[in-house]
């Protein structure tokens, strides 16, 4: 029977183990929080610079038509808003890389997808008019909500499925149920509360993707990668005790 005394080379193994430092890819992550943050700021103060706004009762796309007064204000105060939720959701789509399911794996790409067309199709986009003047422009305006709509719900609900089929993606299933929730609230209550509080209702869509895009970077900076042994540690471990 062996003693209870510690080996040396599993006594400089213990010491000399160290936990893995944080990848680019992983603090890339946190742009998500950050597009997040300059997203909200647009929100919130860019009214500031629209004379008789009424958050209640007007759309944000309202606050960036082309001829809002609160355009440039809009602008400066977002500008972190799209670079930062594009590249969050990129190093997303390379970090789950060979990660969790496949299944898990495709809502992520998805979603991604529907980040890219919503940045490109709403900058490209914008509404010529606060409300909706049936321009052509309004018209694509229209068209690209829907496309980014139909991209949301299902990315989120094949995340929500890989959630309930792994216990290793139940996080993520459950962010993105609450996501999908506050979308459906958004959509069903744009046509079920009364005009006057149609601005209410709609935010709650507006914030569900920028919110989860937050939320899937903050599970990349937080995955866990172990740690790692220094390889001359673990080569003096295998000879003292050869298996």
């Amino acid at each position: 029977m062996r003693t209870g005394r510690i080996r040396p080379s599993f006594r400089a193994f213990q010491q000399e183990v160290t936990p893995v430092k944080k990848t680019i890819t992983q603090k890339l992550g946190l742009l998500g929080l950050v597009s997040f943050l300059s997203y909200t700021a647009a929100v919130v103060f860019a009214p500031l610079a629209y004379p008789g706004y009424d958050w209640m009762a007007q759309a944000v796309s309202d606050l960036s038509a082309a001829n809002a007064p609160s355009l440039a204000l809009w602008n400066q105060l977002s500008s972190l808003y799209n670079v930062c939720e594009l590249l969050c959701v990129m190093m997303v789509c390379v970090g789950i890389q060979g990660q969790k399911t496949k299944l898990l794996r495709v809502g992520i790409y998805l979603f991604a997808a529907m980040e890219w067309v919503s940045a490109v199709g709403f900058r490209m986009f914008p509404l010529s008019d606060s409300g909706y003047a049936g321009a052509w422009q309004d018209q694509m305006h229209l068209i690209t909500t829907a496309l980014v709509v139909a991209l949301s719900i299902a990315s989120l609900t094949v995340i929500i499925i890989a959630g309930a089929k792994d216990k290793s993606c139940r996080s993520y299933g459950v962010c993105a149920g609450i996501a999908l929730a506050m979308m459906l609230v958004g959509a069903l209550g744009m046509r079920l509360v009364p005009a006057a509080y149609f601005g209410v209702v709609e935010r709650f869509s507006v914030f569900a993707a920028t919110g989860f895009n937050a939320a899937l970077g903050l599970h990349l900076f937080f995955e866990k990668n172990g740690t790692k042994a220094p390889a001359h540690a673990a080569n003096q471990e295998k000879e003292a005790y050869p298996i």
